[in-house]
């Protein structure tokens, strides 16, 4: 009985090692997939095929952002869709013989600003370049380009000689004083340009930048305008280069609305479409030249209006993951470097990286500034998806951030979440994309929207539809407004400027982010 009594004990002794040997490896196993965040191989994951499965919200939420661009639209209208819009501003432009009477007003205002308007142009051109197939899964390919084109033609117009863009139509002063429709404007619209006296180099290079990526969109559709587009983007960045100065600088009174903080990352944006544009290398040369002194290496930087690093950061890793067989050695080593900040960008965006920004509210939305605070997650989630969708495309199994690893899925994660809480997934239960979802912005700061399309206002008179108490009697649909404050609360009143104001580039913006979204596809490994 002893002896049997001793055999138990050494069985259950054994089995007590077992249990401790099979935990510590259970331990080690789950430490290591946690330090390499839960990824179990170096396998890259799957690539996606064609469009698959739509994604009904952001196909909903999608063809309402697109319409804004028509809410926006300045000129002889053509195929309206907005029925409280009408023609406006046809003689834009007429003091110097020019046809400026295209294009898109900026925001809430009847401003023409061509900085964040050409803006606008080149970062829906590059998700027209990236999700074109996606967008045509739900119709609305053909909107983006036409949308694209109504800017392009005023861009074109605007650019009548080499060293000569005209880069402002109206005085904000005197806009800001009247509260009027844009198809009952009275009051003069001066001209504002660029030119070797008072260059303006940002503004030239950001206009180049958006011919560029504009031509490769036009290219097989009609190549003759691709090709008149392509001739204007190489003038106007000869003459950034070439004249360089601030235009904030030479032409204070811009300052006010679109002050400038460099023009260096337009530069590099610029010189990255044009190599795509035209693949001359010596833009290529150019990006890798002016690196050093233009790029900010090794600092995350937010993508907006004023700064262009992180997307020319992202628009580069194309280049180094697609394309790196067909440049020089050295070349591509330059990209590495982009490649390398552009990875330290979506270390940066991704919640549970050790590097991860604190600037976010507790709900988990990137949050940089009050005024105007969406327009900084939606641009980050924008380019967080375009780089999971090149990751996958390249076989790119992960990116490391401070020893730990992600994979692609990761940052379609992050980019979710900034769409979701734009659609109302965040405290309020409040969809800050008008027109979506039972509950958004009913007070929208916005001329058009506030004013019946039957009154008979003029410039001073129009303010009692601002200080109304009433909801906006037209629905800026597709609007994407200013978003919340960090505290994440929004006080929905036509004066708060600061939170319930549209501005054109954020359409710009989420329509990329939305495209990405909607469905799922592998991108195109080059743009030609």
């Amino acid at each position: 009985m002893e002896k049997e009594k001793g055999s138990k004990g050494g069985c259950c002794g054994w089995f007590l090692v077992f249990i401790v040997a099979a935990a510590i490896v259970i331990g080690l196993v789950v430490a290591f997939r946690s330090k390499f965040h839960h990824s179990d191989s170096d396998k890259p994951e799957p690539v996606p095929g064609p469009p698959g499965a739509i994604v009904t919200k952001y196909s909903d939420s999608l063809k309402l952002a697109m319409q804004f661009f028509d809410v926006q639209k300045s000129g002889k209208l053509k195929d309206n869709k907005i029925s409280w819009r009408g023609d406006s501003a046809l003689d834009d432009g007429k003091e110097a013989k020019l046809d400026l009477s295209k294009g898109m007003y900026d925001a809430g205002d009847n401003m023409k600003f061509g900085f964040p308007l050409a803006f606008t142009a080149t970062v829906l051109s590059w998700a027209i370049l990236e999700y074109g197939d996606q967008m045509a899964a739900v119709k609305q390919l053909q909107p983006a380009q036409e949308n694209l084109k109504w800017i392009t033609d005023f861009l074109i117009n605007a650019h009548p000689k080499d060293n000569v863009l005209y880069i402002q139509v109206g005085d904000p002063e005197v806009d800001h004083k009247c509260w009027n429709r844009p198809e009952d404007m009275t009051e003069k619209r001066p001209l504002t340009q660029v030119n070797v006296s008072t260059p303006g180099t940002e503004v030239a290079a950001e206009t180049a930048a958006a011919m560029a990526a504009a031509s490769l969109v036009f290219k097989s559709s009609d190549s003759t305008y691709s090709s008149m587009l392509l001739k204007h983007a190489k003038q106007l960045f000869d003459f950034a280069d070439k004249h360089r100065g601030s235009y904030s600088e030479n032409i204070p009174e811009v300052a006010t609305y679109y002050n400038s903080t460099g023009y260096g990352d337009e530069l590099l944006w610029a010189a990255s479409w044009l190599y795509h544009a035209t693949k001359d290398s010596t833009y290529l040369e150019f990006v890798n030249d002016n690196g050093k002194e233009f790029a900010n290496f090794g600092s995350p930087t937010w993508f907006s209006w004023d700064n262009k690093l992180a997307g020319t950061q992202v628009l580069l890793s194309r280049v180094n993951l697609f394309s790196s067989k067909d440049i020089s050695s050295s070349a591509n080593s330059g990209l590495q470097t982009y490649r390398q900040t552009a990875e330290a960008v979506m270390c940066g965006l991704l919640p549970k990286s050790p590097t991860a920004t604190s600037s976010r509210t507790d709900g988990g939305l990137i949050w940089v500034s009050d005024w105007n605070a969406l327009q900084h997650p939606v641009a980050a989630a924008f380019l967080a998806v375009i780089y999971s969708d090149y990751m996958l495309s390249s076989r790119t199994a992960r990116i490391s951030c401070d020893g730990h690893s992600y994979k692609p899925s990761d940052l379609r994660k992050f980019a979710v979440s900034q769409a979701d809480y734009v659609l109302g997934d965040n405290p309020m239960k409040l969809s800050y994309l008008v027109g979506y979802g039972d509950k958004f912005p009913q007070f929208v700061h916005h001329r058009g929207a506030s004013i019946p399309a039957d009154a008979k206002t003029g410039c001073e008179d129009g303010f009692k539809w601002l200080n109304s108490s009433k909801p906006n009697p037209n629905v800026a649909v597709g609007a994407l407004v200013g978003g919340p404050f960090l505290n994440e609360t929004f006080i929905d009143d036509r004066n708060n400027s600061m939170q319930t104001e549209p501005s054109t580039y954020n359409t710009a913006l989420v329509v990329g982010l939305l495209s990405g979204l909607v469905t799922s596809s592998s991108v195109v490994p080059s743009f030609t």
